[in-house]
């Protein structure tokens, strides 16, 4: 019998025993889907760190935070000031492997009014202007503040787009997108002008979707249109990252310090503290020794008082990497687990039919048909079953990403890949290769005689 034949032969044993067939691929059809559907899941998540990690200023960008201080040196807790400014120019000039500052202060309650309309920024700093290089910021209308607007305390101020769209209105509500520069808003009772708007900060799956909805808008009274949250985004939640962008409303450092801290410690003393400041590498090969530098002008500075620390984009990109591949892992553990039931499966029910066919096989093996033949022929059938389990595998997967997409965050949207589909068809066929083994050789080595006497 030629190969030809076999799979004939594999496909009308099939076809003869369908529900039983179907029983027998759900293993490998599940093992196949979860396969794809994981890989696909994990891939949005690499791509999603991605966006996120370029979002927040890229691996040469690290923060420098207050930190507690070390046991060692409580004693001289009472002399710790915190980072300011005396640290910003201090690294300015003594850190030539750091090449950029920024200095941020903030305060809590960042309460924002227009009209009878008011809104609670996520992120309300004073800052210098270069925090648009150095937190990756686009200013879409108008302008940033520059060293002028700092050193006059000018009442000026960049807003995110959520801001905009809890102030003036989303493009969504009004039918427009509004352009809020000129406007007086309050903050904290007092009056600023928007001077500009940072860009709508969105994943890449979002800006298709935006991009989509505006080539395609929805029909009035069409309620199974999608549905649109504030600033264009999607009806599932953003990537945090990009919300928190969209909620940063940045006034100039020095207005920070005049109208809101100068008074704003304990008792109205004022406050110099800065809440933190981000560096820049000069270069990320140099990294650990321009931390290091760093460290040692702010020991200076600090007086040897450790009360600060860094924070790396390295690091959490490396936390969460770790996070991905525990993800990878346990799915594959489980898509493995699927596979080898269905392959289980497979050798079951290929023994079961082996069973049933015993006369035939002595039949073929008493006219002439060879061990190969007959090897080959079983061998086939389990191949056969799981090459269609595996195909329908793929298209469950196709349904199981759509359903992952639906209620994954906007910035993970899962992405199929052909390595991942052709791995998981590949593992479904070896299952069928390796299940099949044992039947094949077992029906082969049936002696004529015995299995023409079998009833």
């Amino acid at each position: 019998m030629n190969l030809l034949n076999a799979i004939v032969v594999g496909f009308k044993e099939i076809w003869a025993h369908k529900f039983r067939s179907l029983l027998t691929m759900l293993g490998i059809i599940l093992g196949v889907a979860s396969l794809v559907g994981m890989s696909a899941l994990v891939k949005g998540m690499e791509n999603g760190m991605k966006e996120s990690l370029i979002a927040i200023g890229g691996v040469e960008r690290v923060r420098l935070e207050e930190n507690d201080i070390p046991a060692y040196q409580q004693y001289l807790a009472d002399q710790a000031v915190g980072c300011t400014m005396n640290d910003v120019y201090a690294l300015e000039k003594s850190a030539p492997l750091i090449k950029m500052v920024t200095p941020e202060m903030r305060v809590r309650d960042g309460m924002m009014t227009h009209g009878n309309k008011s809104y609670n920024a996520w992120i309300f700093s004073g800052t210098w202007p270069n925090a648009l290089e150095m937190n990756q910021h686009t200013v879409e209308y108008g302008r940033m503040f520059n060293d002028i607007d700092d050193e006059q305390a000018r009442n000026v101020c960049v807003i995110g787009t959520a801001v905009r769209d809890a102030l003036f209105g989303a493009p969504e509500q009004i039918g427009y997108e509004y352009n809020p520069v000129g406007e007086q808003i309050n903050i904290k009772g007092q009056p600023f002008i928007i001077i500009g708007m940072f860009q709508q900060y969105e994943s890449e799956q979002e800006r298709k979707f935006r991009e989509y909805i505006k080539e395609h808008p929805p029909e009035a009274g069409n309620t199974n249109s999608p549905a649109r949250s504030k600033g264009w985004g999607g009806k599932r939640s953003s990537s945090f990252v990009f919300t928190m962008k969209n909620n940063t409303v940045y006034i100039p450092l020095n207005t920070m310090w005049v109208k809101f801290r100068s008074t704003a410690g304990s008792n109205n003393i004022p406050d110099p503290r800065l809440s933190s400041m981000a560096v820049k590498v000069a270069d990320v090969d140099q990294m650990d020794q321009a931390i290091q530098q760093a460290h040692n002008v702010l020991m200076s500075t600090h007086k040897g008082i450790e009360d600060f620390a860094f924070q790396t984009q390295e690091d959490w990109a490396e936390n969460i990497g770790k996070a991905i591949k525990n993800a990878r892992m346990s799915g594959g553990i489980i898509a493995a687990i699927s596979l080898l039931v269905g392959g289980i499966g497979i050798m079951n029910i290929m023994l079961a039919s082996i069973t049933e066919r015993i006369r035939e096989i002595g039949i073929r093996k008493a006219i002439g048909a060879t061990f190969s033949d007959v090897f080959i022929q079983i061998l086939v059938e389990s191949v056969v079953i799981a090459v269609i389990g595996g195909a329908a595998g793929l298209l469950a997967s196709l349904a199981l990403v759509n359903l992952l997409s639906a209620i994954s965050p906007t910035d993970n949207t899962p992405v199929i890949t052909l390595n991942s589909m052709v791995m998981a068809f590949a593992f479904s066929v070896g299952i069928g290769i390796l299940a099949g083994l044992i039947p094949a050789f077992k029906a082969a080595k049936l002696d004529p005689i015995q299995a023409l006497r079998y009833e």
